[in-house]
């Protein structure tokens, strides 16, 4: 899908359903084997996610995520690769990976592009919910509303008038005054990988999906 939309399309709207957006991996996957598997050319290699949010954020078309319910974890790349972010007024952010001793590696250069580096910091720190006033004072979401259908109608009027040239280059324009996304996917691949191998990661992982039971509960 992404292929066609960079080919012919001006507009990539992505939504979830009306509880959750993306609430990020299912954890029932990461078994000891799968974890050891985790690089390059495997199944679950995050360079093949940071691809794809990469795509979404600097592809030739504008993107809009249109947030109802709750995002959590790699949900939260989807958010801030867009464009512009359309939240309804219960929606819910959340990065939760630190709890099991995780970090947000990947999600981070397209966060931190959004918020700044202290909310993102914050963010990641506090691994709990933040409300959709909350993320559009700081920058994640562009627009609030209980109708989110009529939301995304009136900015598809105005959006699709654009001409596609003048998307590209705009696009373009923006990513070489900002490029941290290219700078940084090295390191965030990386990271990502070394922090989903250590010990401590997968006996927390291992753990919850066999009891459901977090770190700190005996």
């Amino acid at each position: 899908m992404i292929s066609d939309c960079e080919s012919r399309s001006n507009i990539l709207v992505i939504k979830g359903l009306p509880e959750v957006f993306c609430f990020g991996a299912d954890f029932s996957w990461m078994d000891k084997q799968e974890y050891t598997d985790n690089q390059q050319g495997s199944e679950h290699d995050p360079s093949i996610l940071y691809t794809l949010w990469k795509r979404i954020a600097l592809g030739p078309f504008i993107s809009i995520a249109v947030v109802e319910g709750r995002v959590n974890a790699g949900g939260m790349g989807f958010v801030a690769a867009c464009d512009i972010v359309l939240s309804g007024s219960r929606a819910q952010y959340s990065l939760s990976e630190l709890i099991f001793g995780i970090l947000p590696a990947c999600v981070m250069p397209f966060l931190i592009k959004k918020v700044g580096w202290q909310k993102a910091n914050y963010m990641t720190l506090m691994t709990s919910p933040f409300n959709a006033h909350d993320v559009a004072n700081w920058g994640l979401a562009d627009a609030v509303s209980d109708d989110l259908d009529e939301l995304l109608r009136r900015h598809l009027l105005r959006l699709r008038r654009l001409p596609r040239d003048g998307i590209i280059r705009h696009k373009h324009y923006m990513n070489t005054l900002n490029p941290q996304l290219l700078e940084h996917e090295s390191i965030a691949v990386q990271e990502n990988r070394a922090t989903f191998s250590l010990p401590s990661v997968v006996t927390n992982i291992g753990r919850y999906v066999e009891s459901g039971k977090l770190p700190w509960e005996s």
